[in-house]
């Protein structure tokens, strides 16, 4: 599969996986056809989309949970932050994703 196909793959599945989950493709378009054309690149290399923000230390168990998309392993860090860790999902409510904080307060200690 090109990788212009596998994009539009991995976008029509993650659309059916996170809006379930409260999460939506970033409003961001450039942001996200990077962020799917480093996932395809992560997929070619490794097998898997991993997470493009994430680094893969071989231990399969940590890995997997950072197989895109991981709202579900992070959905309490993901929740806070209202996007995940790239920015590729955003809570549905979200039009501004550059609005969005990328450490949460409790993170900070301000909780």
């Amino acid at each position: 599969m090109n990788p212009e196909s596998r994009k539009k793959a991995l976008r029509q599945l993650y659309d059916k996986v996170v809006g379930p989950l409260g999460f939506k493709f970033t409003p961001d378009a450039d942001l996200a056809e990077f962020l799917l054309e480093q996932e395809v690149k992560l997929e070619e290399k490794h097998g898997v989309p991993f997470c493009p923000c994430q680094p893969i230390r071989h231990d399969r168990a940590r890995d997997m949970r950072i197989v895109c998309p991981c709202i579900p392993f992070h959905r309490e860090h993901f929740d806070a932050m209202k996007r995940c860790w790239c920015g590729l999902f955003v809570h549905q409510d979200v039009t501004d994703p550059d609005s969005l904080p990328q450490i949460s307060e409790k993170e900070i200690g301000n909780d």
